[in-house]
């Protein structure tokens, strides 16, 4: 017997069986299988020893989340010189706990970060769809769309608190040195440009004058801000938020990045441009994923590893 409409049975359920395939493949094992990825970047003035700097990013911790809570406090035996955590830690509003057990480990050593907007306020079921229209529109986030309405608000205190009293340093709108190994590292931050929280202007002047080295931190990679920190010329930004994609497709990449950056430089290292000046982004895919899309494909949960050394001659 053959279906309606000239599609043979056999071939609608081996479509269906294949999709069943996929959705399972991305859900179940995909999304839980995390990975460390590892950059050099050659920004330190000469002379300067290498630094080691661990980016942990787009946690989304879900209650239950036992294999990435164990991954992440795994991360300490990196012993890196020091953490930047770049926002989304939260997909749960009673994830905090979970999030500062599982960074525990981490928050022993020097430390900084930033929020997201999901640190501040609550996922909703959302269509994944909609991101490539709102690409499309040239609409992301509260850039361009209405305000939320009726959105859930996350504990966010709590976790700002955690952070704070192990000694990582609140990068929100502000400037802040961490002393490593012997060198000040001069760290810029801005609050979430997806959100529209980001404040430029309070921290623009560029690097703080007497440290050894400064770098940008945003969440969101929003070109405003890369435009921003890379004017002012800082050598090295890092982000997070766009999960790599989080749905790619095999030999060809992302389809969205969730903000205005270009999908060529979704996760990874790459260069920005702006007033004839260059700095290096990175951008993590980050290690979790929105509560109500809880899958990924071809775009593995990660942190990174960021070996820092001296630029070349």
């Amino acid at each position: 017997m053959r279906a309606r409409y000239g599609i043979p049975l056999k071939v609608s359920a081996g479509i269906v069986a294949a999709g069943a395939a996929t959705v399972a493949y991305a859900a179940g094992f995909e999304a839980r299988s995390f990975r460390l990825r590892r950059v050099t970047v050659p920004v330190l003035p000469a002379g300067m020893h290498p630094l080691r700097v661990l980016q942990v990013s787009d946690i989304h911790m879900v209650g239950g989340q036992r294999k990435k809570q164990r991954w992440l406090r795994s991360l300490a035996g990196l012993r890196p010189d020091f953490v930047i955590n770049t926002g989304d830690n939260l997909s749960d509003p009673e994830g905090v706990p979970e999030v500062l057990d599982a960074l525990g480990p981490l928050m022993e050593f020097p430390g900084a970060y930033v929020f997201g907007s999901n640190d501040y306020y609550g996922p909703k079921p959302r269509n994944p769809g909609r991101y490539l229209a709102e690409k499309i529109r040239g609409q992301h986030g509260l850039n361009g769309n209405p305000p939320v309405v009726g959105a859930i608000h996350n504990p966010w205190e709590g976790l700002r608190d955690g952070f704070d009293e192990a000694g990582w340093l609140n990068l929100t709108n502000t400037r802040g040195v961490l002393k490593v190994a012997g060198v000040e590292i001069g760290l810029t931050g801005v609050d979430d440009p997806h959100i529209k929280r980001d404040r430029y202007a309070e921290v623009a002047g560029g690097p703080l004058p007497g440290t050894d080295f400064s770098m940008g931190i945003v969440h969101a990679p929003y070109l405003r801000a890369l435009d921003a920190f890379t004017a002012d010329g800082y050598p090295l930004v890092l982000a997070g938020h766009t999960h790599g994609g989080q749905l790619c497709i095999p030999f060809y990449g992302a389809l969205v990045t969730n903000c205005d950056l270009d999908t060529d430089r979704v996760k990874g290292l790459s260069t920005h441009e702006a007033e004839g000046r260059t700095s290096y982004l990175h951008v993590s895919a980050g290690c979790g994923t929105n509560r109500y899309t809880p899958v990924r494909f071809a775009c593995p949960p990660e942190a990174t590893l960021l070996t820092l050394t001296p630029a070349g001659p």
